[in-house]
């Protein structure tokens, strides 16, 4: 069949376009299809799951294995370090070596009930004194001057930890105040934390004095007062943080014996709140007040002179004021029990060393209290015979 010249090229383009399309279609059924291959993703396009539970596991399985052996306990962090992100799960970390378990905010713990996500083999299972204790402040030392990055997590960890000292018993704030008061007084961490004690409901509570006491203490116990006052200064916080080391510092200055001093403070503390008129809620309010401050006057109470002086003042207090007629025997049993007053200052303040004023009234409400002391120590010392 002939095709004309007008034809052609209208055919022409159709065959073309035909011929055109048929290409595209071939080339695309002929793709070649991947199966069975896996590639590599861009490290910077995953996202690492953030597993702090896995982390807490680990950590918790390696304190429980190193048990009360602090030395295995410092190198099983060490090695875990290498493997673990300590930058990413800092705050687990030091939560669980100090409180045995991860913290909500406030301070209360997340996995208690659940024995196995917690541990006993840590700051707060620890005995309550300052070898126990110190032994763990090594502990963080080492960590931390192997793995410098944690030093502002470790003092962030600690200004947290401070924040929720109201959830904390207080058996477990006295050995967080020895724990802070060791690392400040080794330079691990700075004074400026020490501004968390500044908060309203902790100063307003007492919370805030009565661990500062316990802090100042075991501070000084590792340096002298030169030393603390020095770092307090440094952080502007010496005008705010006086407390035992500024009267210790005047006791030095003005060659103050501690009797003198401890029957100061006494009057400081009582004169420091305004007491309720009624006699029946002003006892509550004076043991609510006086259990903060226990701490404070224990530290100025070590001699038995310093004890004596402390009970006829007590013996005065109460007798000039007469809405306390009734605490005595409350506030001495609340100043026994806190290691402020020993056994042997009661009995001699009760047999001798007491005041005429009131006498007969408070001589009969320390009698059954006199007794159980007798008691207790006749049971004591039948205990050491048979022995």
């Amino acid at each position: 069949m002939c095709l004309s010249s007008t034809t052609y090229p209208c055919l022409q383009h159709r065959i073309l376009t035909r011929a055109t399309t048929e290409r595209k279609f071939m080339n695309k059924q002929q793709k070649p299809v991947l199966t069975g291959q896996r590639f590599k993703t861009r490290k910077r396009d995953e996202k690492e799951k953030f597993e702090p539970t896995v982390f807490r596991d680990t950590i918790i399985q390696g304190l429980n294995e190193a048990g009360k052996d602090l030395e295995a306990l410092a190198k099983f962090l060490d090695v875990t370090g290498s493997r673990l992100d300590y930058r990413r799960y800092a705050d687990t970390l030091f939560d669980i070596l100090i409180a045995g378990s991860m913290l909500a905010p406030g301070g209360t713990r997340i996995d208690d009930g659940d024995k196995t996500k917690v541990t006993n083999h840590c700051v707060f299972g620890a005995e309550e004194n300052e070898d126990s204790i110190r032994s763990y402040a090594q502990v963080f030392s080492k960590v931390i001057r192997r793995y410098k990055y944690l030093e502002k997590a470790f003092e962030d960890e600690i200004k947290k930890l401070l924040l929720f000292l109201k959830a904390f018993s207080e058996s477990e704030q006295s050995k967080l105040a020895i724990l802070t008061g060791i690392l400040l007084a080794n330079g691990i961490l700075p004074a400026t934390i020490l501004t968390s004690l500044f908060t309203d409901n902790l100063v307003k509570e007492g919370i805030s004095a009565s661990f500062a006491v316990k802090l100042f203490k075991a501070w000084m116990a590792e340096k002298d007062a030169n030393s603390v006052t020095s770092s307090l200064r440094k952080a502007n916080l010496d005008k705010k943080l006086l407390v035992v080391v500024y009267v210790k510092e005047e006791m030095k200055r003005n060659d103050l014996q501690e009797p003198a001093v401890i029957g100061l403070l006494w009057t400081c503390v009582m004169n420091a709140v305004e007491w309720n008129k009624k006699e029946e809620l002003v006892a509550e309010q004076a043991l609510k007040h006086l259990k903060h401050y226990a701490p404070l006057l224990a530290v100025f109470s070590t001699q038995g002179q310093s004890e004596l002086v402390l009970l006829q003042k007590i013996q005065e207090y109460c007798y000039d004021n007469i809405h306390f007629m009734k605490a005595f025997q409350k506030i001495v049993v609340l100043f026994y029990k806190a290691d402020v007053l020993s056994e042997e200052a009661i009995l001699k303040w009760y047999t001798e060393a007491h005041h005429t004023k009131g006498k007969s009234v408070f001589l009969e409400q320390m009698k059954k209290f006199v007794e159980w002391l007798h008691n207790a120590e006749e049971e004591s010392e039948s205990e050491g015979e048979d022995s």
